[in-house]
């Protein structure tokens, strides 16, 4: 991940908030939270951020490792930080 996340949540502006394809600079509008359970406690979440045209990608990528996951918009993620 890009670190844009931790960013945003430790109040920089929302431009920092970066899909985390590698290779992709566009704006994320998604958030994915998922975990290792092979490295990770059932605490331990890791956020990945996703523009539109990589949401499915990066979700397919977790899910294919059959990585607890979930995805919520960056709109809601403002709401909880």
């Amino acid at each position: 991940m890009n670190g844009g996340a931790f960013s945003m949540l430790g109040g920089a502006t929302r431009h920092a908030l970066e899909c985390s394809r590698a290779g992709c600079q566009e704006e994320a509008g998604w958030a994915i939270h998922w975990r290792n359970p092979k490295i990770h406690g059932p605490d331990t979440r890791k956020t990945w951020l996703a523009c539109a045209e990589h949401l499915t990608y990066l979700r397919e990528f977790l899910a294919a490792r059959s990585f607890p996951l979930d995805v919520q918009p960056i709109s809601e993620l403002e709401k909880t930080a």
